[in-house]
């Protein structure tokens, strides 16, 4: 069970929330962007989307590099092994839907060509006709990552109203954030 006053760094709690909500605008735009007339609305909104995509990039490779070096290493919210595996098991497998999007959200930006705006576009690499597969899996593993990015938010819930053990509140914005300090790994 988590402990009370248990809290991540400002920075592990910022770039997880940017993530959380720069993918959440991503899928929802590119769900509903075809909806949309073709024209300068639609050319703006995948524009927008391609942005984004190259943003949550920089997000992604900070995030791996904070884990890895310099976040805020909290014990084990769970005492039960199983429990802690399946979390430890679900943030990995977020990590890997999540950087296998963004690169098949890249290979595709850069098989078509995309243009950027009505004044450069990113240079075409390997095959234009790849662009449609590409772009087909780019859109099949953005929804398990959805799924299970929706997974990883209700089962935070639960911990919150229904075991009530303080798991969601590890990650929730502080009034006073904890003091960018490395401590020694307390869980494996």
């Amino acid at each position: 069970m988590a402990r009370s006053g248990e809290h991540y760094d400002s920075t592990t709690i910022g770039l997880h929330w940017v993530t959380a909500i720069m993918v959440a605008i991503l899928w929802g735009g590119g769900e509903v962007a075809d909806f949309v007339p073709k024209g300068v609305w639609r050319t703006n909104g995948w524009t927008l989307h391609v942005a984004l995509g190259f943003a949550l990039v920089t997000v992604l490779i900070w995030r791996i590099v904070w884990r890895f070096t310099g976040r805020r290493r909290l014990p084990a919210a769970d005492a039960n092994p199983t429990v802690h595996l399946v979390a430890e098991a679900s943030h990995y497998a977020l990590y890997a839907l999540l950087f296998a999007t963004l690169a098949l959200g890249v290979a595709d930006a850069f098989a078509r060509g995309f243009s950027l705006t009505d004044l450069s576009s990113l240079p075409t690499f390997g095959d234009k006709d790849a662009h449609t597969a590409l772009a087909l899996w780019h859109g099949v593993v953005s929804d398990l990552l959805i799924a299970v990015a929706f997974w990883h938010a209700a089962a935070a819930l639960a911990h919150h109203y229904i075991l009530k053990d303080g798991v969601l509140m590890r990650m929730a914005p502080q009034r006073h954030p904890v003091p960018e300090e490395r401590l020694e790994s307390t869980d494996a």
